[in-house]
């Protein structure tokens, strides 16, 4: 039986679009009928910070606003590992990228025909005075480990099959195959809605972001036929 609740929480750096991913979730979730609550979180850090998406997505009401536990965590960085590992509970998917690369820059050429698509808008600027990301197991809480914990060198995918900048569409493609949330073909239509008159000005937005989009997918159907999904 499919879970009927789901409490999703995406941090990152400045400049990952991370709150594109909740945005995208929220709105995808409205169009498949459920009931939905996105809420950003941008701490007293916007600029170069560390950015929280906290998204509920439900088949009936949801009870409130705020909530102790996430059914799906999913940290980008180092400091949102330690950040967000609080929410860990025993059935927990966790999701992190494990990209032995440094994190995510937002320099000017990004800000442009895909600035508004994939970097969060709290975020144009340099995410100075962070290390470089390390590959690395994620933290436990408490002693307590995820359910399912899936390393994904998303910003490695990114970077040498597609673009960096879609490097969050391949995160959003990986939360909804492992956690089956929402249909994967409501967030392609959520996603292309968002991109909107973009698409006739700049046709390529469209095979880039769905291509990203599915990799994340596969990536995480592979790792079923490896492991089994629990």
């Amino acid at each position: 039986m499919r879970r009927q609740y789901w409490r999703i929480v995406v941090a990152g750096e400045g400049g990952q679009g991370v709150q594109l991913i909740g945005e995208i979730l929220a709105e995808s979730a409205y169009r498949a009928g459920k009931e939905a609550l996105y809420i950003p979180n941008f701490g007293v850090e916007q600029r170069g910070g560390v950015s929280i998406a906290m998204v509920q997505i439900a088949n009936g009401p949801i009870a409130a606003p705020k909530f102790e536990k996430a059914d799906v965590l999913v940290p980008l960085s180092r400091r949102a590992m330690e950040r967000t590992k609080r929410y860990i509970h025993s059935d927990t998917i966790y999701i992190y990228d494990n990209s032995d690369i440094e994190p995510p820059h937002v320099w000017d050429e990004v800000i442009g025909i895909y600035g508004w698509d994939t970097v969060a808008p709290e975020a144009f600027s340099l995410a100075v005075g962070t290390e470089p990301q390390e590959p690395g197991r994620p933290p436990v809480n408490e002693g307590v480990r995820p359910r399912w914990i899936v390393g994904i060198p998303a910003s490695s995918i990114a970077r040498e099959e597609l673009k960096p900048r879609v490097f969050n569409m391949i995160i959003l493609g990986a939360i909804v195959t492992a956690s089956r949330v929402l249909p994967l073909s409501v967030v392609e239509e959520t996603l292309l809605a968002k991109l909107g008159d973009k698409l006739q000005q700049y046709l390529e937005l469209r095979e880039l972001n769905l291509r990203a989009l599915a990799r994340g997918a596969t990536f995480v159907q592979e790792r079923w036929q490896g492991e089994g999904r629990p």
